[in-house]
């Protein structure tokens, strides 16, 4: 829902209205139902509506309260609003609208700085206190919505998306090498605050950031998750029934807190299909269902209709089931890359993106699966991570998940590029914190609060936002994710990962389904890369702006493109897609 974006001076001058036009009309995308801004002196605010809930012009934004002094710009949906209304009504507190935007300017105003911790929801949302002149920032538990941030000594602006950052104009384009250690280390995932780019940083999840109109800044965390066992141990059953039962209560709030339909996107996966059978069992009815597949390659099929279509002969959705063919994805590939806010190496993000172009023909929101291997442990490296007893926990994740080590990073990039292991220092570090009770419970962890965030959750937001379609994400719930951190691995860890989600399925999804080996999201032409691919990669990595930019060491590009089916990663990504993704996004983003 919606795209926001803000300038606050620290210069005494007046924000500059014309840059945050410019923002806001890279924003349209996200929201095409309405534009508005607001200025004052020093402060300047733009938005793009998606509107979901309270459809009037009463929840347009930005949203001003004379009577208390704020301006409001938000980007999300908070799925509790209506009882936070009732408490703030029983505070005193009146309301001129219906919707969920104006719950979060009362509740600024009576909890401050703790207004977060009470949101239950996806958001990103920027406050002005007109009095005290100053601009609070905060972002969702999971960073399921995006806030890009840049500052110099004149002025700090924000927005929704890195492009629409960049349309502002004025920010730093040069290369952050840290963040390309990251970035070719974990699959795309450049932990916040950074981003690819020196002069832009993001806000991280579940924080919150204060600026004041003399440059003052203030930081703060509102949520940490806790993966410790409970105090008072629960059986197997009581595990399942407590899943069922917190699983179930976020699916009915993301399908019920809206002012229009709501869809769900149907993989043919466990995720996506207990999604639709847990709808039908809240007896929700008239829903929408979408698949998508690609062609097949020898070694991968492209779609996986054979499950999908068994959930659809159980439940009659309305389903909608689009074949994409190869010459259309590489046709469109540059499109996708446009509504990169940062490089996604993930090859199923142009997948998303045509998917979405489609389903937001005929829906504004839809629920997606995304999250549920992090949460649940469905990835094959969590277990081999447990069976592994050699070295610490960082060495056993770098083993199994780290799509380089540091030796074969610094043979690919050129030395003004090169760094120490900042990634695996990193990873240590964040491994070693407090607060969970083994090394799978901290990995597990790890990867829900922070490499999940710049991997699928990013994803997903950038390519549907890129057709005016919302996603939510019911196993992000941050009440379910508690629950899951405590559960002990010998119980979430049985039937190869997922054992809790698979249990709640049996008898609800077809067998086929949740006895199946685990899937991704295929689109094989982008992992065995060759023919029209293969040459689209080529003529990437050999272009002069790739030459003249002289990141990649030539060759090891060479050795690359001799065999791309040969050099995967650990997690089998083509590691030819990802040098060649990077340097197209930065043609299409930061050189243009």
């Amino acid at each position: 829902m919606c795209g926001i974006c803000g300038e606050l001076r620290f210069d005494e001058r007046p924000a500059d209205l014309t840059a945050v036009g410019r923002m806001m009309e890279r924003l349209r995308p996200r929201g095409a139902d309405h534009g508005g801004s607001y200025s004052d002196g020093s402060l300047g605010f733009g938005h793009r509506r998606l509107s979901i809930i309270d459809l009037s012009e009463k929840s347009n934004q930005p949203l001003v309260d004379q009577e208390l002094g704020l301006a409001l710009v938000f980007n999300g949906t908070i799925y509790n609003y209506r009882e936070l209304r009732r408490d703030l009504e029983q505070r005193g507190y009146h309301f001129f609208s219906e919707g969920d935007s104006e719950v979060i300017l009362k509740a600024y105003r009576e909890w401050g700085e703790d207004c977060p911790v009470r949101l239950h929801g996806m958001f990103a949302f920027a406050v002005w206190d007109m009095r005290g002149k100053s601009l609070f920032l905060a972002r969702d538990r999971f960073g399921i919505k995006p806030c890009y941030w840049s500052r110099d000594g004149a002025r700090f602006r924000f927005a929704s998306t890195l492009p629409a950052l960049l349309a502002g104009g004025g920010v730093d384009k040069s290369l952050d090498a840290a963040a390309l250690h990251f970035q070719f280390t974990l699959h795309g995932v450049v932990p916040a605050p950074r981003t690819i780019l020196n002069g832009v940083r993001k806000l991280e999840p579940a924080t919150w950031m204060k600026l004041h109109v003399d440059g003052r800044e203030e930081q703060g965390r509102y949520w940490v998750l806790d993966a410790r066992r409970a105090e008072q141990p629960r059986t197997e059953e009581e595990w399942v029934e407590a899943t069922h039962e917190r699983l179930r209560a976020a699916v009915a709030k993301r399908n019920d807190i809206a002012d229009v339909p709501v869809g769900v996107l149907l993989s043919g996966g466990l995720d996506s299909s207990l999604l639709v059978a847990l709808l039908a069992e809240l007896g929700r009815s008239d829903l929408h269902t979408y698949s998508i597949g690609f062609e097949d390659q020898p070694e991968e099929s492209g779609n996986e209709f054979a499950y999908s279509d068994q959930v659809v002969e159980r439940y009659r959705p309305h389903h909608h089931k689009m074949l994409v063919p190869n010459d259309q994805v590489l046709l469109r590939l540059p499109e996708a890359v446009d509504a990169m806010s940062e490089p996604m190496f993930g090859q199923d993000a142009v997948a998303f993106y045509l998917l979405s172009e489609q389903v937001s023909k005929s829906i504004k929101v839809v629920q997606s699966g995304q999250g549920a291997d992090e949460v649940f442990g469905g990835y094959f490296w969590f277990q081999k991570i447990m069976e592994d007893r050699q070295g610490d926990c960082a060495d056993r994740l770098r083993r199994y998940y780290f799509d380089r080590d540091h030796e074969e990073y610094l043979n690919m990039l050129q030395s003004p590029y090169q760094t120490d292991d900042v990634t695996g220092d990193y990873i240590r570090e964040r491994l070693n914190e407090s607060a969970a009770d083994e090394c799978i419970d901290a990995v597990l962890r790890l990867d829900a609060t922070t490499l999940i965030v710049d991997d699928p959750v990013k994803r997903v937001d950038n390519m549907t936002m890129a057709w005016g379609l919302e996603a939510r994400v019911p196993f992000l719930d941050h009440e379910l994710v508690e629950l899951a951190a405590r559960c002990p691995p010998g119980i979430k860890f049985q039937s190869g990962g997922k054992h809790l989600l698979k249990r709640v399925a049996r008898g609800i999804v077809p067998d086929a389904v949740i006895d199946r080996p685990k899937g991704y999201f295929p689109m094989p032409a982008l992992k065995y890369v060759r023919g029209e691919f293969l040459e689209f990669m080529r003529d990437i990595v050999d272009s002069r702006a790739c030459r003249e930019r002289g990141l990649y060491r030539r060759e090891y590009l060479d050795r690359l493109l001799s065999a791309p089916e040969m050099h995967h990663t650990r997690i089998q990504g083509s590691k030819l897609w990802q040098l060649a993704l990077l340097e197209f996004w930065l043609q299409r983003h930061v050189d243009s």
